[in-house]
């Protein structure tokens, strides 16, 4: 049997057999309960046979062993045309309505909410090793294992996508033969004509998709839940081909799953969101969880009048009205996406409207391709990734600098979003534009989710969730943290890793990024961008080696699995390393150490060859899963001379990616960036502070007047630095931290400062400034983690009483690692 489930435990499982059937099309249709905690409804899978019954792999081995020219082409995922004539996506005798065309209807649910079975059916089925015997084919029951976690999974049954009026011109090129098993070929070849449709007919492909789902059923599957998996097979089925290839599945999810969050804004209203958990959205509906396993989606969301569900769609979806004080919410995807990266929220938000200028900007969106740009003009006419309707085959879309956004957030924080972060999209957007090209999504909505958010953002296709802490103190971590949830719709999303173990794909890329965008959305002259990135990469020197001096070593390692890296098994189940351990989530070494080793190779290639290279990866991968040798490989021909430098992609796995601690080459430029005139000044500036400290011991308690020292204007970058550098001070005077606070306004300063100015008022244990370390811990509990540490090991009576509080005030809608690692630390 499946181990319990352990949060704290070291590997997170991925069960799903995809080698043996894949989902290519999810339909989800829910309804989203307030008062019990609870979203409960239907899932429909439409499935493709797995790669291991289509196709042999060369190798022998399934997975992301790529090597550049043979990367990751997503196996499992060809499509198979098949030639059909041209048809109305709606026929008149059809039963099905056009919401999936159009987007704006809601099809009749008044016969599945009804009747469902509270009692858990069980087949008995102990593993799927004893009951799918795929070595020795016929001898037991296929079963197919999905992801699934806290679910309660209450019916499984095969749809009969046959009786859909209409699909009859699915089953031309059927050849049907063994009369016993006709039907149920006929079915599944139905389902595989609808998957494979071409991608200009993807309007009639989600037609069809919402009519198959609300077919009849035609026979209840046995199945079983465990800790991590939802098994399933029909009695007689042997294999992957024959098992059916549209399942029903009823099932709702429970209060305490970790995949999703219910709790209330900072309005006090209710709402639930999916915090992209190590578990990801395996609690929130049945699924596959391998990053191989590519699909797309449609969603009906009901709830109550006067919330709003936004989700990961490519329409802005509007609310129709089903029944008195019940909305629905309908939205789609078309671009096949990893299941994680489905993401829903609900609650009583509100859309902050643009101002005048900002619309101004929303609706002149087209502009004339940067002549940056034209060095990728010649990829637009390929694409490698399966196909779909892709933005980047798209000439409109090609020019589309700033894409339709939205901004929601509840009500008490709305003027906030008027102040700074409404205008700083557009630019930010535009910004990415001019850096990378094609905007992967077509459209974007940025949510203030609520204060117990375990970061400061999270990216999803197409919607962003920022932290309510990066309102404050101006629009400088507003900008960056924008920038950098904009850089993963290229790297992260619309280019994933083959193994999650690389998040530094991922995170390196889009902290590297957050600079280029954030230096072209200010404007900022070159000159000005050198001084403020060396200010950035020292701030960042410093967090890599506190981090590297304060977590194990085996969490260091970008690349864990090393040469096993992206293998699956032969089911196409796999593990990510670590990817339980609740600290990992407060570590930063995958940005900063994929920052430092894209930082060391621009450097190495120039800045504009190295953006042109990115351009050109963007270009080349878009659609597809990658691992780390397919970037380096490409970037490293373009570098004339790399080979004899000795710059190969084996040296950077051994310096870089495959070690812990800092990087050998990091060690040797961490000296040049004190040499950066942005940190001169803040240099000379912790000397005054330095000596007014020394000044205030000396006079005693006696209020001297001071000769007055004047203080240089810093940015909230040299405000870090500053701060970060009196913290190595043993001992400031309560007057030298009175007057610190009041020369830069520390209360009214952007987040990072603020936590520093916290850190400084618990180590000198300075009790005026103990109310900022309690408005810090409820309000940015996305940063306040360490500080409990902090207000812990110094063994003084008021701070952990101090921490205790706080603690005690936030536990109950904090979230779950997060809670856990400060208990720790606490108790």
């Amino acid at each position: 049997m499946e181990a319990q489930l352990d949060p704290m435990k070291d590997d997170l499982p991925l069960m799903a057999n995809t080698s043996y059937m894949l989902v290519k099309h999810y339909i989800l249709d829910l309804d989203v309960d307030f008062q019990s905690k609870v979203i409960e409804g239907i899932i429909v899978l439409f499935f493709e046979t797995g790669s291991r019954y289509r196709k042999t792999s060369s190798t022998g081995k399934e997975g992301c062993q790529s090597q550049f020219d043979e990367t990751c082409k997503i196996r499992a995922s060809e499509p198979c045309h098949v030639p059909m004539t041209k048809v109305s996506a709606c026929s008149s005798k059809t039963e099905c309505n056009d919401f999936a065309i159009c987007g704006k209807g809601e099809e009749d649910t008044s016969d599945k909410n009804g009747n469902h079975s509270n009692k858990e059916q069980t087949s008995g089925i102990s593993s799927s090793k004893d009951c799918c015997d795929i070595e020795n084919h016929g001898k037991k029951d296929f079963l197919l294992v999905l992801d699934c976690c806290d679910l309660s999974v209450l019916k499984v049954e095969e749809v009969d996508v046959a009786a859909v009026s209409g699909i009859e011109k699915f089953t031309r090129s059927a050849k049907l033969t063994d009369v016993s098993k006709e039907l149920e070929n006929l079915r599944n070849q139905i389902v595989h004509e609808l998957v494979t449709l071409p991608a200009d007919r993807w309007k009639e492909q989600l037609y069809y998709f919402t009519c198959c789902s609300q077919a009849p059923s035609c026979g209840e599957l046995l199945f079983t839940t465990g800790a991590w998996s939802l098994e399933i097979r029909k009695s007689g089925i042997k294999t992957p081909t024959d098992f059916p290839h549209a399942i029903r599945i009823w099932y709702k999810t429970k209060p305490e799953g970790r995949s999703i969050t219910w709790t209330t804004d900072q309005s006090g209203r209710p709402c639930v969101y999916t915090m992209g958990s190590p578990i990801n959205n395996r609690a929130l509906f049945p699924c596959q969880e391998p990053p191989v396993a590519l699909s797309t989606w449609q969603a009906s969301v009901r709830t109550a009048a006067g919330f709003v569900v936004l989700m990961s769609g490519e329409n802005s979806a509007e609310p129709v009205h089903l029944r008195e004080g019940i909305l629905s919410w309908y939205y789609y995807v078309t671009m096949p996406m990893p299941a994680s990266t489905f993401t829903i929220a609900v609650g009583c938000w509100q859309e902050v409207k643009q101002q005048s200028f900002t619309a101004a900007m929303q609706t002149n969106t087209e502009f004339s391709l940067p002549s940056s740009q034209a060095d990728f003009r010649w990829h637009e006419e390929i694409c490698g990734h399966v196909e779909y309707p892709c933005r980047f085959q798209n000439p409109a879309a090609r020019l589309q600098a700033v894409i339709p956004y939205r901004v929601f957030a509840p009500c008490c924080l709305m003027e906030h979003c008027k102040e700074h972060l409404l205008q700083l999209i557009p630019q930010c957007l535009s910004a990415a534009y001019t850096t990378l090209g094609t905007h992967p999504f077509s459209r974007l909505d940025v949510l203030i989710v609520p204060s117990n958010f375990s970061s400061l953002g999270m990216a999803s296709p197409h919607i962003i969730f920022l932290s309510q802490s990066v309102l404050p103190g101006g629009g400088h971590l507003c900008g960056t943290r924008l920038c950098h949830e904009i850089a993963h719709a290229w790297f992260g999303l619309a280019i994933g890793a083959c193994d999650w173990t690389e998040e530094w794909l991922s995170e390196g890329f889009a902290t590297f990024l957050e600079d280029v965008f954030w230096a072209k959305a200010q404007q900022l002259s070159h000159d000005e961008v050198k001084a403020q990135q060396e200010l950035k990469a020292l701030l960042r020197w410093r967090r890599l080696r506190d981090e590297v001096q304060n977590s194990e070593e085996e969490l260091q390692v970008l690349r864990p699995k090393k040469e096993s890296t992206g293998e699956l098994s032969e089911s196409g189940a796999s593990i990510v390393k670590h990817g339980l351990k609740a600290e990992k989530i407060f570590m930063q070494v995958h940005y900063l150490k994929g920052y430092f080793l894209l930082r060391s190779l621009a450097r190495t290639t120039g800045e504009a060859s190295y953006l042109a290279s990115l351009r050109k990866f963007v270009h080349k991968f878009h659609g597809q899963l990658v691992l780390s040798q397919d970037f380096l490989c490409m970037l490293l021909e373009d570098i004339p001379g790399q080979k004899e430098s000795g710059l190969t992609v084996e040296s950077i796995f051994q310096n870089w990616l495959d070690t812990s601690g800092i990087p050998k080459p990091l060690l040797e430029e961490g000296e040049t960036w004190k040499e950066c005139q942005l940190v001169q000044q803040v240099s000379g500036e912790v000397t005054k502070w330095i000596q007014t400290n020394q000044r205030i011991r000396k006079s005693g308690k006696k209020k001297r007047k001071q000769d007055e020292v004047i203080f240089q204007k810093l940015l909230p970058d040299q405000l870090v630095l500053l701060l970060e550098t009196l913290l190595e001070e043993k001992t400031l005077c309560p007057r030298t931290l009175q007057s610190l606070e009041k020369t830069y306004q520390l209360q009214e300063q952007d987040a990072e400062v603020r936590h520093r100015w916290c850190e400084l008022v618990i180590k000198q244990k300075y009790v005026p400034g103990y109310g900022d370390v309690e408005k810090f811990l409820r309000e940015d509990q996305a940063m306040g983690v360490y500080l409990y540490g902090e207000l812990m090991v110094n063994e003084d009576a008021k701070q952990q009483e101090l921490a205790h509080k706080c603690f005690a005030a936030a536990r109950e809608h904090m979230d779950v690692s997060s809670a856990k690692v400060v208990a720790e630390m606490l108790f």
